[in-house]
């Protein structure tokens, strides 16, 4: 009868240990390889904004050979109106639009998530194909559309760019509301309507209040889709003073001038600033809002 050697305790779990830490170690490694790629455009830019224009095409590293600074001052100050006003209108134009996705879209949500109407679950699902709808497309239909009202090129340019905001049009972001409001017990509104509360006073008292984390998100996406926009405010705005940020960086790139190129990137750099101060601010929120809104599996 043969029996069977067990190994000792101690080994066993000092094999475990081993193995566990070499797990964790490839882990880290890899999270380290993963930052350092995505981490890398970025640092990049940094330095390249404190190139003279001569280093930037001769020097490709990450780490400037002479500091030039005075790329921020002369970007700053390169056209007739100064780097800041864009900054301005990009900020003006990205509150507005917080403010218009997060109420229009909390309106419509509402109605489709907690209301009963002919024709809901059609209407719904028309707003949900919309979705499949790119915005290229929808440029053209749309620019000779607020062409007519005659927005495109009027003495308020931003119109073409606010007024959708305030009509529920952002699809993604209704649905991502109804979703929410779905998951709200509908014994509250019941108990409020037993109380004698009306539609209005279920959405005041109970649904807006519930809807915080939604709203976050909500307001979060907006701020930092309308900060990056190009492609729409391009389109639409075509006097200097009313450009916003990301379509000021495209004056720097021209033929004959070389030396734009460091004032560029300086400008750049300082346009991730309030995207980056503002998810920072509200990163704990936004993680919550994903968390509890209908983003999660």
């Amino acid at each position: 009868m043969s029996s069977t050697v067990l190994p000792a305790p101690g080994k066993t779990t000092t094999a475990k240990a081993a193995r566990r830490g070499s797990g964790q170690a490839v882990r880290i490694t890899a999270l380290v390889l993963i930052l350092a790629v995505v981490l890398y455009p970025l640092v990049w830019m940094v330095g390249t904004s404190f190139k003279s224009p001569e280093e930037i095409v001769n020097n490709i590293g990450l780490i400037p050979r002479e500091f030039t600074p005075s790329n921020f001052s002369e970007g700053w100050n390169k056209f007739d109106v100064a780097f800041g006003r864009f900054f301005v209108n990009s900020a003006m134009v990205a509150v507005l639009t917080v403010l218009g996705n997060t109420l229009s879209c909390l309106l419509a949500a509402y109605a489709f998530g907690r209301l009963r109407f002919r024709l809901r679950g059609v209407w719904f699902a028309i707003m949900i194909g919309t979705l499949l709808l790119p915005g290229h497309v929808l440029i053209i239909p749309q620019y000779i559309l607020f062409r007519t009202l005659g927005w495109v090129g009027g003495d308020w340019p931003y119109l073409p760019l606010l007024v959708p905001h305030f009509l529920a049009t952002e699809a993604f972001f209704v649905f991502l509301m109804v979703q929410f409001m779905r998951g709200i017990p509908r014994e509250l509104d019941e108990a409020a309507v037993i109380d004698g509360a009306s539609a209005y006073s279920i959405f005041r008292h109970v649904i807006l209040p519930l809807s915080r984390p939604a709203l976050v998100t909500t307001a979060i996406f907006s701020f930092i889709w309308t900060w990056n926009d190009f492609f729409r405010q391009l389109v639409y705005l075509s006097e200097l003073k009313d450009y916003t940020a990301p379509v000021a960086l495209t004056l720097f790139i021209d033929s004959t001038s070389e030396s734009s190129v460091g004032p560029m990137f300086a400008m750049s750099l300082l346009s991730l600033v309030p995207v980056f101060l503002f998810f920072v601010a509200f990163q704990r929120l936004l993680v919550e809002g994903i968390n509890t809104s209908g983003l999660k599996g």
